[in-house]
């Protein structure tokens, strides 16, 4: 009789082992679409590490990560991934907190910086470490072209491209060299340029790291646990 039991116990166990593996994924596929208010077919892929069944018995999620390509929020796309940590079934408190990784490609990146007034987008290239654009100066009545290799950095949650050097008819110079040869001519081509980010993206992600890897943008950011309850933290940020 005991046998028995024990045969019924773990095949019960097994059952609500699998009802989890379809029901926990299902619901936090669900709540990432509607918090980035994606398009309900959109694919979002969720794992989430270890034996359910034990998890939901203590009411936390150990590790839970999310994956989706192509995902649009505002003027910021690409491929995303992210990982939280002690993920509460309830949403009456915070995680432990996590990591989220976009990658954006080329013409993704264009798209984001078509939004800087004069800023030369379309001529944008990822070549690691840096970004490269190209331009046309008037300069005595002629045209001349101008590249740009801008290197690429996070400051104040912002995605920030500084000008590093540029070529001149064939000549590679510094962008220091290139200030003080033309002055205020190229001042505007020469300046950091800046995208803030925070407005298309819930405040509880903050920017931290951008670096061109391969041919793609790889921009890292924190995830405050706070996410999983707070409303603010919910809500897109401010620029």
């Amino acid at each position: 009789m005991l046998l028995v039991v024990l045969i019924v116990v773990a095949v019960l166990a097994v059952v609500a082992e699998l009802v989890a593996r379809q029901v926990v994924p299902a619901t936090v596929r669900s709540t990432v679409v509607e918090q980035l208010q994606l398009p309900a077919e959109h694919p979002v892929d969720v794992e989430v590490d270890g034996m359910l069944v034990p998890q939901l018995i203590a009411g936390t999620l150990a590790d839970v990560r999310i994956a989706s390509d192509d995902v649009t929020v505002g003027e910021f796309s690409g491929d995303v991934t992210a990982q939280l940590q002690g993920v509460p079934i309830r949403a009456d408190r915070a995680a432990a907190g996590g990591t989220a990784e976009v990658r954006m490609s080329t013409e993704q990146l264009r798209s984001l910086l078509s939004t800087i007034d004069g800023f030369p987008a379309e001529s944008i290239e990822l070549a690691a470490p840096n970004v490269t654009a190209s331009t046309e100066i008037q300069l005595l009545g002629a045209t001349i072209p101008l590249g740009l290799v801008l290197a690429p950095g996070a400051a104040d949650g912002d995605l920030v491209l500084s000008p590093v050097e540029g070529t001149v008819a064939e000549a590679t110079v510094t962008a220091d060299q290139l200030r003080g040869q033309f002055g205020g001519l190229l001042e505007p081509l020469l300046q950091d340029r800046s995208v803030c980010i925070a407005s298309s993206l819930p405040a509880a992600l903050t920017l931290q790291s951008i670096e061109v890897v391969d041919d793609e943008l790889v921009t890292g950011f924190d995830i405050d646990g706070g996410i999983i309850h707070d409303p603010a933290l919910q809500a897109n940020g401010t620029c």
